[in-house]
């Protein structure tokens, strides 16, 4: 009887195992290979990844993992975003122009292109006549001491035809659809109280001079080619100091706008948008007293911003009293005596994610290019500003922290994009955004001090993936 089943076990044993031909014809199927949902572009804290696009393979999947989630929820919409960039200063310009024709147009391609390899920059800052960082201060109407000139009939662009406005029309014929905004560091000093560059107030008896020194710049900017997409009345109001500068306090700003400024873009049909401050977060109570102002108010698009002084949730704080405003972020500085991964760090987390994050429809780092000595500057100027590029001769430019600090941002979060929601997750100061053409884009920061591991969670999937110490993270689906 053993003997009879052990014959009949192996018989219906030998039955289900498959043949050679059978599994030459039905082969055992293997894991589906994981396809690549999303890109990831990485920059290091300690520069052994700049700007660098990643091969790991990053699929959406819903295997169970510990990690903690950022999750990205594209119904849920915000503001829309005019640019990242950088300010396009006479010094800038002057040492881009210095380049060989190749190298600039190589830079500039790179910078303002909508090649693979360009980073695709979409909005500039400008100076109405010198900021701190051109060779000497001037304006755009500087007469002989104790002359006036008050129907403005000696402005012109002059001192900006040989290297800024030449700059802007090539960087234009490049991008045509590249957003500016420009302020002044000072007024012409015949209108100020102290005959000065530095510092002084703008006398009353000229505000109505002024606001059409505005428009003529404008319109002769336009007659150039050059749009104006919006200005502010003064750079850093409450910093008299710099060279060249002037102090403009909050009463002041407003009473211009109202009675003046305002009303001479409506005489003419300027649409240039006004946008008040343009100083640091610590002093809301500055634009705050403008919006207040029932007459000032309808002239004001917004408020403008930078981060020597206050914390970025200020923008917030702006965008809840007055939510039918606009918040920008103008200016931040990277010195040349700080660190590449330190700089890399705050500035991704305030500037770029934090500004956006607090309503921000642009981040802005300050000096787009000086050479290697940091010039030029003005007497008194900014001698430790450190460009994005640094212009070391005619045929090499070299790339700096600023500009890493930007391109994670403005090479895949093109001009109408909007940001949409993300949640926090430890150390992981992030930002997300959808494009014009329906792509997700998420921008992490790793603050922490040590690495992270984390999924990217969107619409009930995931992406499992992670960020070193100081690492900063672009991811694109």
């Amino acid at each position: 009887m053993k003997l009879l089943f052990l014959t009949l076990f192996t018989s219906v044993l030998l039955k289900c195992v498959p043949s050679n031909d059978a599994i030459k014809s039905n082969p055992i199927p293997t894991p589906t290979p994981l396809t690549n949902d999303m890109d990831f572009w990485l920059t290091k804290g300690d520069q052994s990844a700049l700007l660098q696009k990643q091969t790991a393979v990053l699929g959406f999947g819903t295997t169970y993992n510990t990690y903690s989630n950022i999750e990205v929820d594209e119904t849920q919409i915000y503001q829309s975003v005019d640019g990242f960039g950088y300010t396009l200063t006479g010094g800038s310009a002057q040492v881009i122009n210095s380049l060989s024709s190749t190298k600039k147009q190589e830079l500039l391609q790179e910078l303002f292109g909508s090649s693979s390899t360009s980073i695709g920059l979409s909005y500039l800052r400008l100076s109405i006549g010198a900021s701190d960082l051109n060779d000497e201060p001037f304006t755009y109407d500087d007469i002989p001491s104790g002359q006036t000139d008050l129907n403005l009939n000696r402005f012109s662009l002059s001192p900006d035809m040989t290297n800024l406005v030449p700059l802007l029309k090539e960087i234009l014929a490049i991008n045509p659809n590249i957003k500016m905004i420009a302020t002044p560091w000072s007024a012409p000093v015949w209108m100020k109280d102290n005959g000065s560059f530095v510092g002084g107030n703008l006398q009353p008896q000229y505000y109505g001079v002024y606001a059409q020194y505005f428009v003529k710049y404008i319109q002769a900017m336009k007659q150039q080619g050059i749009a104006i997409t919006a200005i502010t009345p003064q750079n850093e109001p409450l910093n008299p100091g710099n060279n060249p500068s002037m102090l403009m306090t909050a009463s002041q700003q407003a009473e211009f706008i109202k009675t003046h400024l305002g009303p001479a873009f409506q005489t003419v049909n300027i649409t240039t948008k006004i946008v008040v401050y343009d100083h640091n977060c610590d002093r809301p109570d500055y634009p705050i007293a403008i919006l207040n102002d029932a007459i000032a108010n309808p002239f004001v698009d917004g408020s403008a911003f930078h981060l020597y002084g206050g914390d970025i949730s200020t923008l917030s704080t702006l965008h809840t009293a007055f939510p039918n405003k606009n918040v920008y972020f103008t200016e931040q500085w990277t010195s040349s005596t700080g660190s590449f991964g330190g700089d890399l760090k705050w500035h991704l987390k305030n500037v770029v994610i934090g500004s956006m994050i607090n309503w921000s429809k642009v981040a802005l780092e300050w000096n787009l290019a000086n050479n290697s000595s940091f010039a030029p500057h003005t007497p008194g100027g900014c001698n430790q500003c450190k460009g994005a590029i640094t212009v070391e001769s005619s045929s090499l430019y070299t790339r700096n922290v600023g500009y890493y600090i930007i391109a994670h941002a403005s090479k895949f979060v093109p001009a109408g994009s909007v940001r949409i929601a993300s949640t926090l997750s430890g150390n992981l100061n992030n930002v997300a955004f959808k494009t014009p053409d329906g792509k997700k884009v998420l921008l992490v920061e790793n603050d922490g001090a040590s690495p992270a591991l984390f999924n990217i969670k969107f619409n009930g999937r995931w992406i499992a993936t992670s960020l070193e110490s100081g690492s900063v993270g672009t991811y694109i689906w």
